[in-house]
């Protein structure tokens, strides 16, 4: 890893891919070979470790009878032969198809080809003969195969579908090889691969062009890339090919566990993509899924045992341009129709949550602390929508002011108008009094008047708060609503036990900060709760998020800005990223403002960048605090997870001792980020 300069994908667990759909020509393999070659060293060029090409592209596809022609297979065969020996020019492995005569029989082939060797061929395992495709008049599948190697421009070479294709110099690199059709059928070989260790499975084909079959192509391609939880890479056949009876488009996609990173433009000449598939991603998923691990179990007594075949790929040493789109908010999607679905399927599932938990208890009143900031405001939607699913008044949701000795003027407004928008009932109980009681009783400076503005003085308030939170619930027989969000629970950045870290239900703990603001924007924008409440929303969203228990108190001057934050759990709790394959990856999301995606609703001024040595500074305070404040989150009470991106539960997706310290993850970031 340290002969890799940071800036490498290969360093931080990716793999560069290509897919490439050259311009053939009937029956012309020597022309075809230059056209594969053309797009071999583009792809190469680009740092690839493997491009995929079509289906027979060496040949062509659609020969028909010419397939029996010896002259044609010979001169094929003589083909293949050329590019073995050009490839030594090259470092990616090369995925090509051909024809190929063993025994006497002729085969629809991949070869995979490297560094002047054939790896291993692969026959095509399910020939369709159907509609118009005959191919069981030219090719027998690969079952009635009789050898396991054959000999191909001199060399012996593995032959069969049980081959895997291991990288040495590329952790988590095994590809497997299946051809067009092998996708289409029930259980594809490729899910047999999958479960034996391949990550990155690809295939060749000649797919015709019909109206609507390029998107069930992608639904076959991400479909299978999510069931595998691999990457998949298709390439079809493209111009050039006969169109006699048929049309065929060039489609080349780049799937990653059902998420597509990468399309071709269909119908165009001399087609390249080029991608990076996150391997350290997608073995991290599959360790998580124990259900993989018994499905490769299962299988493994039902399928002959499968072939590695070692490729010496190593990866390039310089700094290269990541090769996707890393989203700045992994909780919060920029394209504004997923951001929309999302923000209504996390909303119903609070509302639904807080209306199960009074149903289950009979209560029906909620109460909780209103401070104007963007947490409280969004617990207080999700109380005032459950009252409304209910079919119980909104004033049965006591929203409660209590401004202490660093409220300003503008939270506590903003937290009044929105409870009486929301005809909520609303509760303003001023607890400096009781504060400066118990730090009198404390013997501390403050209540002589010093500012001495520690954690006691901070606690004190956030105590009082909570006291009476819980004791206005006995009194009025109601449920205290907790507030806090996902983001401070990993940070810490709350008060335990008699503090905001406790309720009777929480609705925000499994919610980022990110997520809390656009959920926020999202009901301002649906145009249901009127002018008035929607300017009270937009106040709250440009106020600075500050727990306003000290003067001139800024959160993220503190714990860093929560958008790095949340970025920061996301990759650490998710996946177990390394510290430094965090850093990596924040940086290249964060280092350009002007890289799109953003969310559209994000005011141009508040789209910020971030260097390297920001991020490690950040990334280092987050680390510290998430480890040291485990045991706040050890007791937690209950609360709905929203989404797979992490919930911090004791009873649910982290469950972690209190006591365990951050050095080597810390240890980890100062060794390997620059």
């Amino acid at each position: 890893m340290r002969d890799l300069a940071f800036d490498s994908p290969y360093r931080h667990g990716f793999a560069r891919v290509a897919v490439a759909v050259p311009r053939v020509r009937v029956a012309d393999p020597e022309a075809n070979l230059g056209a594969i070659l053309d797009l071999a060293a583009a792809a190469n060029d680009a740092r690839a470790a493997v491009v995929v090409f079509p289906e027979l592209c060496l040949s062509s596809y659609a020969l028909e009878d010419l397939f029996h022609q010896e002259v044609l297979v010979d001169r094929t065969a003589e083909m293949l032969g050329r590019l073995v020996d050009a490839s030594s020019r090259l470092g990616s492995a090369l995925v090509v198809g051909v024809p190929l005569g063993v025994e006497g029989h002729l085969f629809n082939c991949a070869a995979v080809v490297h560094q002047g060797r054939i790896a291993g061929i692969v026959p095509k395992s399910y020939l369709p003969n159907y509609r118009e495709f005959y191919e069981k008049r030219h090719f027998v599948a690969a079952r009635d195969a009789m050898v396991d190697e054959v000999t191909v421009h001199g060399q012996k070479v593995p032959f069969g579908t049980s081959l895997l294709f291991s990288a040495t110099g590329i952790k988590h690199l095994v590809m497997h090889v299946e051809i067009c059709e092998d996708l289409w059928v029930p259980i594809p070989p490729s899910s047999g691969a999958a479960l034996a260790g391949a990550t990155v499975l690809v295939n060749l084909s000649a797919s015709n062009a019909l109206v609507g079959k390029a998107e069930y192509r992608r639904l076959l391609c991400a479909s299978q890339s999510a069931r595998c939880i691999s990457a998949y890479l298709y390439a079809a056949a493209g111009p050039g090919e006969s169109t006699t009876d048929l049309a065929w488009d060039g489609q080349a996609l780049i799937y990653e566990n059902g998420e597509r990173l990468a399309e071709a433009r269909r119908f165009r000449d001399g087609q390249l993509i080029v991608a990076d598939v996150d391997l350290e991603r997608l073995v991290a998923d599959r360790m998580r899924m124990t259900s993989f691990a018994d499905a490769a179990s299962d299988l493994r007594s039902r399928q002959p045992p499968w072939r590695r075949i070692t490729l010496e790929l190593e990866p390039p040493a310089e700094a290269l341009a990541l090769r996707r789109t890393l989203e700045r908010f992994p909780y919060v999607p920029a394209d504004p129709v997923r951001r929309n679905e999302r923000c209504e399927e996390v909303h119903q599932i609070q509302v639904q949550g807080l209306r199960s938990r009074l149903v289950a208890t009979g209560i029906e009143k909620v109460v909780l602390g209103v401070s104007g900031g963007l947490d409280s405001t969004e617990a207080l939607l999700v109380a005032a929508k459950t009252m409304d699913a209910l079919g119980l008044p909104r004033t049965n949701v006591l929203g409660v002011t209590m401004p202490g000795f660093a409220t300003s003027a503008r939270t506590l407004k903003n937290a009044t108008r929105l409870v009486d928008a929301l005809g909520a009932t609303l509760l303003e109980i001023d607890i400096r009094p009781s504060a400066m009681q118990m730090l009198a009783d404390l013997g501390h400076p403050a209540a002589a008047g010093a500012a001495h503005y520690d954690v006691t003085y901070e606690n004190v308030q956030a105590g009082e708060r909570t006291s009476h939170l819980f004791r206005l619930a006995n009194h009025h027989h109601a449920l205290v609503v907790g507030t806090g969000d996902l983001s401070e629970l990993a940070l810490g950045w709350c008060t335990y036990g008699v503090g905001d870290q406790m309720a009777h239900y929480s609705v925000n703990a499994s919610v980022p900060k990110t997520l809390i603001r656009s959920l926020i924007a999202w009901i301002a924008a649906t145009g249901e709760l009127g002018p008035a409440t929607e300017a009270v929303l937009a106040d709250i969203l440009a106020t600075e998020i500050s727990p306003e228990l000290v003067p001139e108190q800024r959160s993220e001057s503190t714990v860093g800005p929560f958008e790095l934050v949340d970025f920061f759990l996301y990759h650490l709790v998710r996946f177990g990223s390394r510290p430094s394959r965090i850093a990596y990856l924040a940086h290249q999301a964060w280092r350009d403002p002007s890289a799109p995606p953003w969310p559209e609703f994000l005011p141009v001024e508040d789209r910020h960048a971030y260097n390297l040595a920001e991020i490690k500074r950040w990334l280092r305070v987050f680390l510290q605090r998430f480890f040291d404040n485990q045991f706040k989150r050890s007791s937690l009470p209950n609360a709905p997870k929203v989404g797979s991106g992490g919930s911090l539960s004791p009873r649910g997706d982290w469950r972690a001792p209190s006591d365990a310290p951050a050095r080597i993850w810390l240890e980890e970031l100062e060794r390997n980020v620059p």
